[in-house]
């Protein structure tokens, strides 16, 4: 795979000519803002409630450009509470206007503007619930919200909380809020200016910054934001490495300058990534040419660079398989390689214990023997416990002769490669006749063991039918229009590339093959990549859209295979997973009421 290395601290004017709104940010003293405050009959629109008064002030660059005022007419009762709290009564309503008409005259005051408002989904809320009302199309406004912005910012030490009539004191706003629209919008633009000018001195200049920001981002994490201005706009994988250069992060993404971007702002508040972000001096971009290869080369960085700041996927070498042998009696056995041996094989199991509900769901079924160790052909040993309840053959003693045992292999062959029924069928049995004497626990240990299997039987044949296949060519149209081609070798990705507007495709497909890495064959269902590569080709090979260009081989799954099952299994362990324990439930929400301010 063709690769272009970006170093964050290089010097690459042509794509500065390239930079948006997104990445130079939009500073805030060019920003036209409209800040509105509403009253209303009661919480909520949807159950009825009613506009009573918008209010609205433009500015920008701290200048007042204008003001709109509007008291409207509900056409019901103001509720006398509401009517002691705002001033508004239903006489001073009587004449005013409705929002159908009021509404459009706001939006063309407001048209352009970044909204502002105080507990911005109420009011907005509001307002966009009677243009939909009105069959009028929503303008695409940005919306800012002081109440939110203000408790990233103001402290316990500044305020006792972020009501709008607490933070005007701490302003020094010069209106004094009243719960009238446009006095709430005068004194919400003097705490608008206020937090600007407070989160000014922590280096936030922009809209983005502004609408991002979160005090759990230190000043330090921002001011490295130039770590990511040499990243190209394109897919691919970006590593932080320290001062040594030993990578401590690797991720992927479809454009990598705005990623790396976020791990400076507000957007990227982990606390292991604010650490990270902490250490990192330097920033690596490898540019792929598809966000499948960009997955593809993560996963391969990890594994070989073992960063400490990633959980996943450090680790692919520790799996565990589901071993059938090959000998004169066979066993299944737990392993941690596949061998050249003419074995068949179950996995991978990210983890033991899995790999064991699995072997138990087959020892359940199919009485093979248990012990550890070869067996003469001619065994003269006793019968152990297993053998005594019934679980096993017992082979050690001559209980059983060899045609009869290998037919019992045979049918544990045929399930582990081509049709589980065999399993299904015995446990769904077993767990039925629990269920019948109430044994529900034990039955739910049967349930557990049969669904791992299935997983795990879907899953080795889904992965076996790719690594079978010495190369497979497919290409896809992506959203540009252009055509990603992905070449894959036993289950490994050995090259990709996205053909050029204008090229002739047949002959970049011949090319981009030509080149492309050489993969050796090797035994077991995922041979020449880990588990987790092969995995990602398979999601994109079965995604919408894809042509086979090529197939050098059979790419086929068993048609009574496992993967027909997993659909029922995976049901059900979500539904185990949406469960909630009775003493964990909440009680449904009171009704919506607007903060007091």
């Amino acid at each position: 795979m063709s690769t272009t290395a970006h170093r964050a601290t290089q010097d690459t004017p042509r794509w500065e000519s390239q930079r948006s709104f997104d990445e130079l940010g939009r500073p805030l003293r060019d920003i036209t803002f409209c800040v509105v405050d509403l009253e209303t009959t009661g919480g909520s629109a949807e159950g009825g409630s009613m506009i009573t008064e918008i209010g609205a002030v433009k500015v920008r660059g701290g200048e007042r450009l204008g003001e709109f005022q509007t008291l409207v007419n509900p056409h019901s009762e103001i509720p006398a509470f509401i009517a002691v709290l705002t001033g508004i009564t239903n006489s001073m309503v009587r004449d005013a206007p409705s929002i159908e008409s009021a509404l459009p005259a706001f939006l063309e005051f407001a048209a352009g503007c970044v909204l502002v408002a105080h507990n911005a989904p109420f009011d907005i809320g509001f307002l966009q619930h009677f243009a939909r009302q009105q069959g009028r199309p929503w303008p695409r406004h940005e919306v800012l919200d002081t109440a939110k912005l203000a408790r990233r910012v103001i402290t316990r030490d500044d305020a006792p909380n972020c009501k709008l009539s607490s933070l005007a004191r701490v302003f020094n706003a010069s209106t004094t809020p009243n719960h009238r629209a446009l006095d709430d919008a005068r004194a919400t633009v003097d705490v608008l200016h206020g937090l600007m000018e407070r989160l000014g001195g922590l280096g936030v200049h922009t809209l983005e910054e502004l609408q991002t920001f979160s005090s759990r981002v230190s000043t330090a994490q921002r001011r490295k934001r130039h770590l990511a201005e040499g990243l190209p706009h394109a897919p691919g994988v970006y590593l932080f490495r320290d001062d040594r250069s030993r990578v401590l992060y690797v991720g992927t993404s479809r454009d990598l300058r705005t990623r790396v971007r976020t791990y400076f702002t507000a957007s990227e508040t982990r606390t292991r990534m604010g650490e990270m972000v902490g250490i990192a001096t330097s920033v690596t971009g490898i540019e792929c040419a598809t966000p499948l290869e960009a997955e593809v080369r993560e996963l391969r960085l990890i594994a070989e660079h073992k960063p400490r700041y990633n959980r996943r996927s450090r680790f692919p070498e520790k799996v565990h398989f589901v071993k059938l042998t090959r000998e004169a009696w066979p066993r299944l056995s737990l392993v941690r390689k596949v061998l050249d041996d003419d074995a068949d094989y179950l996995g991978p199991f990210s983890s033991r214990k899995t790999a064991e509900k699995c072997l138990a769901a087959l020892h359940d079924t199919f009485p093979v023997r248990q012990c550890s160790g070869r067996l003469p052909r001619t065994p003269s040993g006793s019968a152990c416990v297993l053998a005594e309840m019934g679980k096993c053959l017992s082979p050690c003693d001559g209980s059983v002769d060899e045609p009869a045992y290998a037919a019992v292999v045979r049918q544990l062959r045929d399930t582990l490669l081509r049709s589980p029924e065999e399993v299904v069928e015995v446990i769904n049995q077993r767990m039925t006749a629990l269920a019948d004497r109430e044994r529900f626990e034990e039955a739910g240990v049967h349930r557990d063991r049969l669904a791992t299997f299935v997983r795990a039987a879907a899953r080795t044949q889904r992965l076996s039918a790719l690594t079978r296949c010495p190369e497979i060519v497919a290409a896809r149209r992506e959203d540009d229009g252009r055509w990603s081609v992905h070449v894959v070798r036993h289950g490994r990705l050995a090259a990709a590339g996205r053909i050029p507007a204008g090229a002739d495709a047949h002959q970049y497909v011949r090319e981009l093959t030509a080149s492309a890495e050489t993969v050796s064959d090797a035994p077991g269902p995922v041979p020449a990549a880990t588990a987790e590569e092969s995995e990602k080709i398979l999601r994109w090979l079965e995604s919408p859209g894809i042509r086979l260009v090529d197939v050098d081989g059979e790419w086929v799954c068993p048609l009574g295979g496992a993967a027909r099952h997993l659909a029922l299994y995976d049901a059900v362990n979500q539904s185990r997973l949406s469960l909630v324990p009775f003493d964990e439930q909440r009680l449904p929400p009171g009704p919506a009421h607007r903060p007091v301010r």
